[in-house]
Formats: C-alpha cells, structure tokens, sequence
C-alpha cells in the first residue's frame, strides 16, 4: 500500500488556469495562494475557520480558505479579493468600502469585501439585520460593523440598479 504526499493541482484563481505540480496533500488553499501564488490578500487570522479573514469563492460560494485543503479545489474556481477588480475599476463592494471607511486597520478588510460580494449575490443584503447575520462568519477586531453594514447595503443598492 502505497501512501500519495504531493499532487498536482489545477485551479482557476481569477480567471487564470494554474497548474501546480507536486503540491503537499496538507497544504490548505489559504496556503496554495499565498505561498504557492503569490496572492495574498486573503489573510491568515486564526487558521481554524472562526475569524473569515481567509474568505475566498469557491466555484462562486464563500468559504474560509484556511478550512479548504488545495487538493480539493482541483479543477475548481477561486476568486479572491484581487480578482474582483474589472478593466481597473474597483468592484462596487470594493468602493463601498472605501467611501464608507468601512475599515481601520485593515487585516480583515479583504475577507469582508468576498463576504460581502456573496451576501449580495445570494440576496442577504436587503435589511440591516440580514446583512450582519450573513455576514457574522466575517469578524473585525476594530469593530468597523456599522460602517461596513453601511457599506454592503450602498453596494447591494448599486449592484441591483445596475442590473435593472
């Protein structure tokens, strides 16, 4: 019986085709993008799931990157913060972030941003209280939540005019 370490891995990260020869078998996705991709704007916070500092897309569902080992995103598609930005226009949930300072220091700025594009897209974004618990898995030690509240909502309003 024969005992596999390391396997290539295949992933769409923003819109790219990566292979990935000889990857470890432990290596979670948080560490394939940012070791292995140089993509580093999904942050390492707790490394156990709790803090959606990590959170990524995969195959367009939030998750948190560090809870995800690479080899099961083979063959699959990951967004993260970098990729969310289109022809050098920032996302709409990007820009909402900025224009209602929802952010102090920052670290968990880009796990919020992904979280908040999801919220968006699965509908959770209409009322105040929907937002923060669809949002709760995300947290912020700087307790930016009523900014970033404020934020998500701007977003989910600019995204449904624009879609009208």
């Amino acid at each position: 019986m024969s005992f596999v370490d390391r396997l290539d891995v295949h992933v769409r990260v923003n819109g790219l085709d990566r292979a990935l020869p000889l990857v470890d078998v432990r290596v979670s996705l948080l560490d394939l993008l940012r070791e292995h991709l140089d993509l580093t704007g999904a942050k390492k916070g707790c490394n156990r799931g709790e803090c959606g500092a990590c959170t990524v897309l995969l195959d367009g569902r939030r998750v948190n990157a560090c809870m995800v080992l690479a080899a099961a995103a083979d063959g699959r598609e990951v967004t993260t913060v970098e990729g969310l930005a289109a022809d050098g226009e920032l996302h709409a949930v990007q820009k909402a972030f900025i224009d209602h300072d929802a952010f102090q220091c920052g670290f968990c700025t880009p796990g919020q941003v992904i979280s908040a594009v999801a919220c968006i897209r699965e509908g959770h974004a209409t009322e105040e209280h929907e937002i923060r618990e669809w949002m709760s898995g995300n947290i912020c030690r700087c307790s930016s939540y009523p900014q970033i509240v404020e934020a998500v909502k701007a977003a989910a309003a600019e995204l449904t005019q624009a879609r009208s």
